[in-house]
């Protein structure tokens, strides 16, 4: 289906990061705005040149795990993502539901029409800054069954950025890629230490050659750095560098996306 989906191309994923949904903390009352400010962030990737959108809930800070996301965070996520793929139904949509909310983000893509979900850890076990985050896949493939969203794509991470790998320290890179391979995934991805942070370029090539399914970088990925990382991975996810200044409350700078796309082929 990935190579189905974009003929062949590396894709290029632009992030849309909703501000703080209601139920979260820094929540401000103002719905519509949200929508709107993704909408404009939509439209500002769409006319970039962007291979696909993908939606999440970055503002809900601090994030509830897994079962404890609330139903609300799932309703709002899916009026935002039904919003952009009713105005941009050209470009393929995912999902992400902060944080390792597969199951939600597979429900909201069967509802919203999108093409894939990301989930942060389909396989193994990491410390986040919510406390302890355990496999998703062993659930999340059985409901993809279930609810006959075989059509969503799931891309998962292994050593994801912004978390504590220690306890599964005892077991290789290439060994967690595999993980992600068997566990049924369409695509891995790989990303740095934290946002705006590439995964370096050795580690990159070594997991590439021991994978038979695509693989992703997740951070980092930038107009000093593409001409290196580009050729060894399928595509690429970027929020950060598409923002001025790589604030990620900004908004999505279309002359940056513009600037990015005619980098690489």
């Amino acid at each position: 289906m990935f190579t189905q989906l974009w003929g062949g191309k590396k894709p290029v994923i632009g992030m849309v990061h909703l501000k703080a949904l209601p139920g979260s903390p820094r929540y401000e009352g103002r719905l519509e705005d949200i929508y709107e400010f993704a909408l404009r962030d939509a439209e500002a990737l769409a006319e970039g040149g962007v291979d696909a959108i993908q939606i999440e809930n970055q503002f809900d800070t601090p994030y509830r795990l897994g079962d404890e996301i609330g139903a609300e965070t799932v309703a709002f996520l899916t009026a935002a993502a039904v919003r952009i793929k009713t105005r941009f139904p050209q470009v393929p949509l995912g999902i992400n539901v902060h944080l390792n909310g597969a199951v939600q983000a597979m429900a909201i893509a069967k509802a919203a029409g999108a093409d894939f979900i990301r989930c942060f850890n389909l396989m193994n076990a990491y410390i986040s800054n919510s406390g302890y985050v355990g496999a998703a896949a062993p659930e999340l493939m059985r409901y993809r069954a279930a609810i006959d969203a075989k059509e969503v794509m799931v891309f998962g991470d292994f050593q994801v950025k912004h978390g504590s790998h220690a306890i599964t320290a005892d077991r290789s890179l290439q060994e967690k890629a595999h993980d992600i391979q068997v566990s049924g995934a369409d695509a891995a991805i790989l990303t740095g230490s934290a946002t705006g942070v590439a995964p370096d370029e050795k580690m990159i090539r070594e997991i590439k050659q021991s994978l038979s399914i695509p693989l992703l970088i997740g951070s980092g990925l930038n107009a000093k750095n593409a001409a290196v990382l580009w050729q060894y991975a399928d595509g690429a996810i970027i929020g950060s560098g598409f923002k001025k200044g790589g604030d990620l409350s900004a908004p999505v700078d279309r002359e940056l996306v513009k600037a990015f796309m005619t980098l690489i082929p």
